[in-house]
This record gives C-alpha cells, structure tokens and sequence, in this order.
C-alpha cells in the first residue's frame, strides 16, 4: 500500500467577491485535480450566462443555486495534491448568511488561506474571517493578495494591503513576520504555481511553494487518549464495539479505560482500522475497539473514551469564550440552545454572561453585559443540561471547542477556558 502523503486542512478565507472560490478552482486545475477540458466547458457555460470571469470559481461552486447567483454557499471539500501534502480544501463561504457554514469548516482546519482583493484591501468580513480563524485555533496562515491584474500588478498597492492587513493580523495575535504575503492573479493564474513575469518586483514563493511550507500538523500523542464515540455496536461472537475517532493520546491493546459522563471502566481487548487488527490508534485514525467489561446499553455517542488514571473531564459548568454568529434578535442569561461539542449535542444553559470583548481585539468593552448580539464576542458562563465532556482548549484544544445552534442554524462559536468539574463517584 502506498504511503499515504501527510494531510493538511485549508481553510480558504475572505470576504465576497474577493476570490476565494476562483483561488481553489485554479489550484485544482494547476495541480491537475481538475483536468483542462472540464474548466474550458465551465468557461463556455459562464460566457453563455454573461459571467465570464467565473470559470475557476465554479468547479467549486458546484450547486446550480450558486452559479445562478455567482455566490458561495455550502462548503465544499475538495482534494488536491501538492508534491508534499494532501490538501482537503474547506472552501468557505465569504456571504454574510453564510458565516455559519464557514465556522464548521474553520474549526476543522489546519492552516488558512486569507484572499483578499487588492483593489478593495480589507473589508469588514476580511476582518471578522480572521478573527474567526484566531478564535478557532488555526495557526497557520498564507495572505494571498488577489486580482493584481485589476490594479496593473502595481507594487506599490500591494504593499498598501500588506501594511493594512499586518496591522489587523497582529491584533488579533498573528506575527506578521511569520506571515507570507502574495501577489497573485487567480483569474490570470499569476504567481499560483509559477513566478509571474507581471509581479518582477515579488521575490517570495508562489501559492503552491507556500502550501508546501505549512508545517504538518502534529499529531497530539503526548496528551492523553480521547476518543468521542461515534457509535456503539454489539457484535456477535466479539461483543461491544464503540466506533469513532482519536483526537489526541494513543490507544493501546490492554488498556484500562473510563468512558466519561456514563461512567464505565473496562479493558480494551482489540482495536480495529479498515477490518484489520492492529496493535495501536493514534490520533486521526478511524477505529472500532472490542472493550471487556462494557455492555452495549452502557456507552452511547457523545461520550468519550480516555484512560481510566486520566479519564474524561466532565462539567458541571465551563467557561467560554465565544463569537455570536447569527441570532435573530439577543442572546440573554437563561438561554438553552444546543452546543455541538466533539460528538455531544447537548443542550447547556448561558447562566452568566461575565464580559463582552471587542471582536477587533479581544479587550474587555463591557463587564455583565444584559444581552449579546450578532458580531458580539463574550465570555459567559454556561450550564449543560445534562452531563458532558468537555476540555480545556488550553490542555486538549481538539475537545475543547464547540459550535452553538438553534432554530436549524448555527448562533455561536467558541472555546472552554476554564471548568467545574462534576465530581464523579
């Protein structure tokens, strides 16, 4: 079997219009993802709709409802290889109603790529993107400063962008240093996966050069093991078999075990991968795992596995930071939506809403704020309903962050700072 290439998770960013869809489109043609005759029949598809620049856009923009309106909506996982990396790309839409879609596919990132235009330099969602990307843990950013071609690839105006941009980026608490910025034309393919004759003056990698400079994200094996169950099945003749993913630790065969919040212990007795036993999981692998001592009617999905000497933390209340996304009208003390948290859905009170932060730079604008609103960040304290598992984002990021939805649509996102832990007996 051919050793699978490292992975890495890229979240395209930036407001509307500034070229985020075209960016991925190209990167999948010049990576041979998407071959040549496919972008020339959506080139002649989009010149017959009177949208002629669109012809990248819309190898992503796959939904008819998309092409009809020339905006992003879904997001769409596409796969790419670079000479190092495999790419899933999580294109994310830049549409004011699409804020949400674009938390469920940051939050699964590794790195990022921020488009913005260089005609219109930084917008308002330019900024609320990064803010986002900080808030949900990405690292790792590449700034691709797009359609040079509409300001004649002039050095000058980058350079005006760049400054604009570094400004925002440390606010939030990037390093500009460790920033890469580009010139690039993704329409006109300049500086993506070769140095543009157009942009002389630019001494630094192109797109692909870039990517291919992300650092592969370490897999967490010094933490300790947690794996949120999936599913739980019985199967005849080996017994109960929980199913899900390891986030952070090693699974071992012999392993002694705690499932948090049902409160069961046993021994895992095998561990399965694509129908083949093997000895141990690490992070990122999809298992089923044999437990003695477990019953079916014991364990369900939302709970999560770790070891018996360092088992699952379970809150009684937690502390949060979290970016109010989309609510209809205001958020207040007494509120019970339901937060999506590793594989939980669990339904948690707002019990105190403690300060409310400026989203720009994270300082304090109000302490005990009454209500939240759209765009407002906060740290508030909240209540489940039931008991969860939940970590600290500073100790186990990967079980540490959550998205908040009602009425069929995501309100918030956010991270646990601090716990209560329900004592378990």
């Amino acid at each position: 079997m051919a050793v699978e290439k490292p992975h890495i998770n890229l979240a395209v960013i930036g407001h509307i219009d500034h070229g985020k869809s075209t960016t991925v489109g190209r990167l999948l043609f010049e990576t041979g993802t998407v071959p040549p005759h496919i972008i020339e029949t959506y080139r002649k598809e989009a010149e017959a709709k009177g949208k002629g620049s669109f012809e990248f856009a819309w190898v992503m923009d796959s939904l008819k409802e998309e092409r009809e309106r020339g905006i992003t909506i879904d997001i769409a996982h596409r796969r790419f290889d670079t000479d190092k990396y495999y790419f899933t790309v999580v294109d994310c839409p830049g549409h004011r109603d699409f804020v949400k879609n674009m938390i469920t596919g940051a939050s699964q990132a590794d790195a990022a790529l921020l488009v913005v235009a260089a005609p219109d330099g930084v917008m308002e969602q330019t900024k609320e993107h990064v803010f986002l990307a900080r808030t949900l843990g990405i690292n790792q950013l590449i700034v691709g400063i797009n359609k040079m071609d509409a300001v004649n690839y002039d050095e000058k105006r980058f350079n005006e962008v760049k400054a604009e941009l570094s400004q925002l980026l440390k606010i939030v608490g990037y390093k500009p240093d460790n920033v890469i910025f580009i010139p690039m034309s993704a329409f006109k393919g300049d500086n993506i996966s070769k140095p543009s004759p157009n942009t002389p003056w630019y001494k630094g990698p192109t797109l692909l050069d870039a990517l291919n400079m992300l650092s592969e994200p370490e897999k967490p094996t010094n933490l300790p093991l947690r794996l949120p169950i999936q599913d739980v099945y019985s199967i005849s003749g080996i017994g109960t078999v929980p199913v899900g993913r390891v986030e952070t630790g090693v699974m071992k065969k012999g392993m002694k075990v705690s499932f948090m919040p049902a409160n069961k212990e046993g021994e895992v007795k095998s561990i399965e991968m694509h129908h083949e036993e093997i000895p141990e999981a690490l992070p990122g692998d999809n298992v089923g795992f044999n437990v003695r001592g477990i019953g079916k009617g014991d364990i369900r999905r939302g709970d999560v596995c770790g070891p018996a000497d360092a088992p699952p933390t379970v809150a009684e209340e937690f502390v949060a930071q979290v970016v109010v996304l989309h609510h209809p009208s205001a958020l207040t003390v007494g509120y019970t939506p339901v937060f999506h948290c590793h594989t939980a859905q669990i339904a948690c009170t707002f019990v105190e809403l403690q300060k409310k932060l400026d989203p720009r730079t994270g300082q304090v604008k109000e302490t005990n704020p009454t209500f939240l609103k759209t765009g407002d960040a906060a740290i508030v304290k909240i209540r489940p309903t039931r008991p969860m598992v939940i970590e600290k984002v500073k100790e186990i990021p990967q079980l540490g962050r959550f998205a908040v939805r009602d009425m069929g649509s995501t309100i918030a996102a956010g991270m646990c700072i601090d716990i209560t832990p329900k004592q378990m007996r």
